[in-house]
């Protein structure tokens, strides 16, 4: 199901899309909850339209440290997961989606955290920019956090999948995740049945989380597009 909503008369660029969803997602936050928030560009977006209604909601539980700094400032309490029983809605980006709503995540190098949030909440809202609608996940390279001393044999298995994954870098060292673990990225798949490579991979000794979001997928994504927000409903 889609939905097509206001016509945009001049182009709109990808900051201003953006800023289109974020605001968008404002109908799914439930007056008197707490909500997940997620991480990156597009859920600052949120964050700050999130602003405009922080009275009417209890709170918030933050995929990251930078969200919840990002929601501290703003005058919206943050919660610990570990004190929250659900939430009634998740709201998070993706690095690609396709039309099923499987998602590839973990840009951020905040996967982990994210599926911890996605867990825990009764509704998946993905807010994105057209350009993350993809047919076959695998054209962004699939981030995994990963246990260092597994690195090595974790990227042979990897290329025997036709991946070639590489540890992410920061400053030329390897960058460290809120977990203290390390992110391999792997490039060259497609990647057919998201459920199913999730689930393999999830099994590998050594990776702490994959991110391909399929167990945890979206149940509704407001894609921002140059005639407005479309609404994907799965």
């Amino acid at each position: 199901m889609t939905n097509l909503n206001p016509k945009i008369k001049a182009a709109l660029s990808q900051d201003e899309l953006k800023t289109l969803v974020g605001q968008a997602a404002l109908q799914y936050v439930l007056p008197g909850q707490i909500i997940g928030v997620g991480t990156g560009s597009t859920v600052n977006k949120f964050i700050d339209a999130l602003a405009a209604i922080k009275g009417g909601i209890k709170g918030a539980v933050s995929s990251s440290s930078a969200s919840t700094e990002r929601l501290l400032a703003l005058g919206i309490p943050v919660f610990d997961s570990n004190n929250v029983v659900e939430l009634s809605v998740y709201i998070d980006g993706a690095d690609e989606i396709d039309h099923q709503g499987n998602m590839i995540k973990g840009g951020g190098a905040a996967l982990t955290r994210e599926k911890i949030v996605a867990a825990l909440s009764n509704q998946f809202v993905c807010i994105a920019d057209e350009s993350k609608l993809v047919p076959t996940l695998g054209r962004f390279p699939v981030p995994v956090e990963v246990i260092p001393t597994a690195a090595q044999q974790l990227i042979r298995r990897f290329a025997t999948l036709g991946g070639q994954a590489q540890v992410r870098l920061k400053d030329g060292q390897p960058l460290l995740t809120e977990n203290g673990q390390i992110i391999l990225d792997v490039s060259g798949l497609q990647i057919a049945d998201p459920l199913v490579f999730e689930t393999q991979v999830s099994q590998w000794p050594g990776v702490v989380t994959v991110g391909v979001f399929a167990f945890q997928k979206a149940q509704v994504c407001l894609l921002g597009t140059a005639s407005g927000v479309r609404t994907m409903i799965f």
